[in-house]
């Protein structure tokens, strides 16, 4: 049996309710395109990093121009309003990180890229260790209130 609309809401409310009650660290790494439900509930961690061109939003583009204009071939024009990019992110204090990817060969950009995300992930772990969990809920529950 397929499951609801509202029973895919109320998973998403549920599991966000439960990871902002957790009390280690979360970190979230946007790599590619996030555009679901789901990408509404790994905005409450502690910590979330986008690699640079990476887009990041609760719906796709063509999604919200149906939805907003009726007329999905307004994709363009809705994604620049939907401010999905990492730079727009970053901006709106939604992300805390922005990871570049070299442009170049693919193998090597990829590398690179990898050697600069566990760098991040490194640095996150190592600012969060000493703190106790009653301090990682509450940063995590401060950020997720001022976000954007």
């Amino acid at each position: 049996m397929k499951q609801k609309k509202e029973d895919n809401g109320e998973a998403i409310a549920k599991s966000m309710f439960e990871m902002a009650k957790l009390k280690v660290p979360v970190i979230a790494i946007v790599i590619g395109e996030g555009s679901s439900g789901g990408a509404l509930a790994i905005g409450v961690a502690n910590k979330v990093i986008m690699l640079e061109n990476a887009i990041y939003s609760i719906l796709s583009p063509e999604g919200y121009s149906s939805i907003l204009w009726k007329d999905s071939s307004r994709y363009k024009e809705a994604a620049e309003k939907m401010k999905l990019t990492a730079k727009d992110l970053y901006d709106l204090k939604v992300i805390d990180k922005i990871i570049k990817e070299p442009k170049g060969n693919e193998e090597e950009s990829f590398k690179k890229t990898s050697r600069n995300l566990k760098t991040e992930i490194k640095s996150i772990i190592s600012e969060m260790k000493n703190k106790n969990s009653d301090k990682i809920v509450e940063e995590r529950y401060n950020k997720f209130r001022i976000m954007g």
